[in-house]
């Protein structure tokens, strides 16, 4: 893996050390670290796809490759298989991937403050306001590919940024790789594209004169043809990657919820989620270093062109991936490669209008309220009941069990009890005749948006628990991706799950004759 963030190109404004900002890198995030795994093992996993992740990677390890190109990140399930070998219990893959999220943050807020030769206080403060974040505190508490992604999408900033400053074929290249490497763990590393081909077009430079794109294109082909490879010895058409990336773009058919648009122009969605749901520095931050590049922009127009500038070039990161999710359908994880720049850009412009000792203030006032949304959001709905219902099936001798949407009580199973998921209740009857004895309503379909449960509903339970976790505000804007609902009606359809105060039913299929 490119070394592009052990060397980075460095401007500075003083003689500061760097050795002065590490104690307050570390201890901030030490203080991420205790939010990040404070009462992990009580939480379990959050979502479907954390679970679903989990089993591909089971299914890897014994050999079965048939899902090798589930959600295009192929690297990242390969990552977790030697785990794989070695345990099956999900907490272990939980918190390693939470050891991934803090150091992605440890990197950017290290490579920024390089960078902007910022004070120890400023750089604990970037690293509190960016790993205090409600979604990157929830992404890093899950099993998902967005920690591992954040790693590699700080490599791909710091590559790019000193491709700016020291114009050279290399160093293209290396972005290139980066950029390569990031695609074989998260699709989404194709929205980057646009934007670094603005900041290219902006740079003009001339670099791309020199037959440079003829060896970008090498680079960024190789996971292709060698995934596309291993997926043909395995037995997988060699197109099974680039396929998923047309499914995704054009959906065949409506999935279980009825989405099938991708295109869905909502320009307030991620406004109305991060003044409600994080911090308000990160908007305010926004505007200030738009006024601030404007300025800078406006003096230096007549000047001889200079590199791009820290805060100006995070500026249009953010901006720019900020607008492009606000065309597709929308979840608060669709801003994943954007809460890190923001952060940066509320530290970098409120130290130039602000005096040190304000905007300390400003940045504690910013932590305790995300540090506050955490506790209500994440924590405070603790324990998860799903061990309980184990135990439950385990009592009773329960070998088979369906779900309706939710993948939240298999972790907790033993190995030889089954657990089939189902959209509809119709597929109750094919589950009896093969031996199913009790069905989870689970109400997961809730933030799914999967309804097909009425006559289920209906029934009288044989168990229930209370799930407050299930009424989680995050967990239904996380799947409105999922749902296509706006922010105010998946916002509605959570208020209206929060009625039902046992949302986990177990139900007892009867015994064919």
């Amino acid at each position: 893996m490119p070394n592009q963030l052990m060397r980075p190109y460095v401007i500075t404004n003083n003689g500061r050390p760097a050795t002065s900002r590490t104690p307050g890198l570390l201890a901030a995030l030490l203080a991420v670290a205790v939010l990040r795994l404070w009462r992990l093992p009580e939480a379990g996993p959050p979502d479907y796809d954390s679970v679903r992740n989990w089993q591909v990677i089971q299914e890897l390890a014994q050999g079965n490759f048939a899902h090798l190109f589930h959600h295009g990140s192929p690297g990242f399930l390969l990552l977790y298989v030697p785990v794989a070998a070695l345990t099956r219990n999900f907490l272990v893959f939980q918190a390693i991937n939470a050891l991934f999220g803090l150091a992605g943050l440890g990197l950017f807020a290290a490579w920024v403050s390089r960078q902007a030769s910022l004070t120890a206080r400023e750089t604990a403060g970037l690293t509190l306001l960016a790993g205090t974040s409600l979604l990157l505190t929830f992404s890093g508490r899950d099993f998902t590919m967005s920690s591992v992604s954040l790693v590699l999408f700080v490599g791909l900033l710091g590559s790019h940024f000193e491709r700016l400053q020291r114009p050279s074929g290399v160093a293209v290249v290396r972005v290139a790789r980066w950029l390569a490497v990031g695609l074989c763990f998260n699709y989404k590393f194709l929205f980057a594209l646009p934007i670094l081909a603005v900041l290219e077009v902006a740079q003009a430079d001339g670099v791309w004169r020199r037959r440079v794109g003829a060896r970008v294109l090498v680079v960024l082909a190789q996971p292709y043809l060698l995934f596309g490879a291993a997926g043909v010895v395995a037995g997988l058409p060699w197109h099974r990657w680039l396929a998923f990336y047309f499914r995704t773009v054009v959906p065949p058919a409506a999935n279980a919820a009825g989405r099938q648009a991708t295109l869905h122009l909502d320009l307030l969605y991620y406004v109305r989620y991060l003044v409600s749901y994080e911090s308000p520095l990160l908007l305010a931050g926004l505007v200030l270093a738009g006024w601030l590049a404007w300025r800078a922009w406006r003096r230096q127009r007549r000047m001889p062109k200079s590199p791009l500038g820290l805060l100006p070039y995070l500026l249009v990161w953010a901006g720019c991936w900020l607008a492009g999710m606000s065309l597709l359908i929308k979840a608060p994880r669709g801003l994943l490669f954007a809460y890190l720049p923001l952060a940066a850009l509320v530290v970098l412009g409120g130290r130039r209008v602000l005096p040190g000792w304000a905007l300390a203030g400003t940045l504690v006032a910013g932590v305790s309220l995300n540090v506050f949304r955490i506790q209500q959001e994440l924590y405070a709905p603790l324990p998860s009941p799903y061990p309980q219902v184990a135990a439950w099936l385990r009592q009773h001798g329960a070998s088979k069990v369906a779900s309706t949407a939710g993948l939240g009580l298999a972790p907790y199973l033993s190995k030889n009890q089954a657990l089939a998921v189902i959209t509809n209740e119709r597929e109750l009857a094919g589950l009896r005749r093969r031996g199913y004895q009790y069905v989870l309503l689970d109400g997961y379909w809730r933030a799914a948006g999967v309804s097909r449960f009425d006559s289920l509903r209906r029934q009288a339970p044989v168990a229930a628990w209370a799930a407050p976790q299930l009424h989680g505000a995050l967990l239904f804007l996380e799947h409105s991706e999922f749902t296509g609902r706006g922010f105010a009606e998946t916002l509605a359809a959570r208020r209206a799950a929060a009625a039902d105060t046992l949302p986990l039913r177990l139900y007892r299929l009867p015994r064919l004759p």
